[in-house]
């Protein structure tokens, strides 16, 4: 008999991929709270290094984006 996928099995995978997205997110979203808290602290300490430390933050943060962007772009290049 041919593979059936039924929509119980469609709507259990679109529901795990989410979840394990949302788990994935979590990742960029506790690099990003480090990120700023060592800068906060950082300008602090030496408020004169302010504007060197706010130009290395943006660069952290792209990159620190790029692997949220990463993975809600993965699975529109994974066969199925």
């Amino acid at each position: 008999m041919a593979d059936v996928t039924t929509l119980a099995e469609v709507a259990v995978n679109g529901n795990l991929n989410t979840i394990g997205y949302g788990l994935a997110a979590i990742g960029p979203a506790i690099g990003l709270g480090i990120l700023m808290g060592k800068v906060v602290e950082g300008t602090a300490r030496q408020p004169e290094m302010a504007g060197k430390l706010q130009g290395i933050m943006w660069i952290g943060i792209g990159l620190i984006e790029v692997l949220a962007l990463i993975g809600i772009a993965t699975p529109f290049f994974l066969p199925k």
